[in-house]
């Protein structure tokens, strides 16, 4: 196999071997150049040097990137600097220590409609989609890690050095999220976040998203179908991080009213200047029998990733724009789900989106960025 043709994250290795081992591929290429040739301030060079976009208000050369996910240390993101990932997203840390899911996490998802797509409600989602490690193009994977954290005090220095590598044009974006633990109020939960926010503020972090679009309110229950609790716990976290540029993660959400209240809970109220959109789309992955594809309870479903999703990721940035438009109100849209291809990042920014972030389309072609930059 060619490095080429190696995810920077071994879907085939642990989630904990892949943090202390990674990253693969290309990108360990690109790392060990980093770590043998390191520029005089330790930076990577710069490549394109036009810093004619921005994210958030910060100038980048080119306003794409990888979203929160794939890049787990500081070792994932200078290595996606040195490929030409102008914003590298630091996976999402926690307040705590948490523990990753079961391996394996990741399966290859084969959707059954000609174009590999999963269309959000129908009902191939609850019936039943297939799952494998027979992973082919166009990709489309499970996502089931379950947002494992290290302790802050593993993180946030190496949050520390991830910041301090990035290159002119570049721009490391932290990702973070609260903790609901068992006896928790609301009011604790809301705390949790600020807290959160406050220890990546600390790192000298220049922007911060937060992420509602995984299923940290419970089994399948996602944060950002609350939008007043987002709401809520957006004016927690600005109170401790002031004037830094917070831009929240979405799921697909389906109707345009609860889109509305979710931007006027949030942007409507000065707390929010951005949305990043969309993180999975969640299906009932069954193996070649039918049975359940990924172990262990809770566990006969999962996010998925990819190509099968940017159907709905494109529909949710476009759903987006419009409303920015109609309410008259300034906020980013940052476009993720399913870019693969250079033509996936022009049909988002065609939609409306400010930015743009691959995750496992950048995970099997490390190169991405490059050919988007041509």
């Amino acid at each position: 196999m060619s490095q080429q043709s190696v995810p920077f994250y071994d879907v085939n290795r642990t989630y904990e071997d892949n943090y202390e081992q990674g990253p693969f591929g290309l990108f360990a290429e690109a790392l060990k150049e980093a770590e043998s040739a390191p520029t005089a301030d330790g930076k990577v060079p710069a490549h394109v040097g036009r810093h004619s976009e921005a994210f958030l208000g910060v100038p980048v050369d080119l306003a794409f990137g990888i979203p929160a996910g794939p890049l787990l240390n500081s070792r994932f993101t200078t290595a996606a600097f040195r490929m030409g990932f102008d914003l590298a997203t630091y996976k999402t840390v926690r307040s705590r220590a948490w523990g990753c899911n079961p391996f394996p996490n990741v399966l290859a998802v084969h959707p059954k409609s000609v174009d590999g797509s999963l269309t959000p409600g129908s009902a191939e989602l609850d019936e039943g989609v297939l799952a494998d490690t027979n992973y082919e193009a166009p990709i489309s994977i499970s996502n089931s890690f379950g947002v494992p954290s290290q302790d802050p005090d593993v993180w946030q220095p190496d949050m520390r050095a991830a910041i301090e590598a990035a290159g002119p044009g570049q721009l490391l974006v932290p990702s973070f999220q609260g903790s609901r633990v068992e006896g928790m109020s609301e009011d604790d939960y809301i705390a949790d976040h600020a807290t959160t926010a406050r220890l990546v503020k600390e790192t000298g972090a220049k922007v911060m998203v937060m992420n509602t679009s995984c299923p940290n309110e419970g089994h399948n229950r996602l944060l950002c179908h609350n939008p007043q609790l987002v709401g809520r716990i957006t004016e927690a976290v600005k109170r401790e991080i002031g004037d830094i540029p917070l831009m929240v993660k979405l799921a697909y959400i389906s109707d345009d009213a609860s889109l509305e209240l979710m931007i006027r809970s949030t942007v409507g109220r000065g707390t929010v200047q951005g949305f990043s959109t969309i993180n999975t789309i969640s299906a009932r992955l069954v193996d070649a029998n039918g049975d359940q594809a990924l172990p262990g309870a809770g566990r006969d479903r999962s996010g998925v990733c990819g190509n099968a999703i940017r159907g709905a990721g494109l529909e949710m940035v476009s759903r987006l724009a419009a409303l920015r438009d109609k309410l008259g109100l300034d906020f980013a849209i940052n476009g993720v789900g399913g870019v693969v291809t250079p033509a996936d990042y022009h049909a988002y920014k065609n939609a409306g989106a400010d930015s743009v972030m691959s995750a496992t389309g950048a995970m099997w072609n490390a190169d991405l960025a490059r050919e988007i930059k041509g």
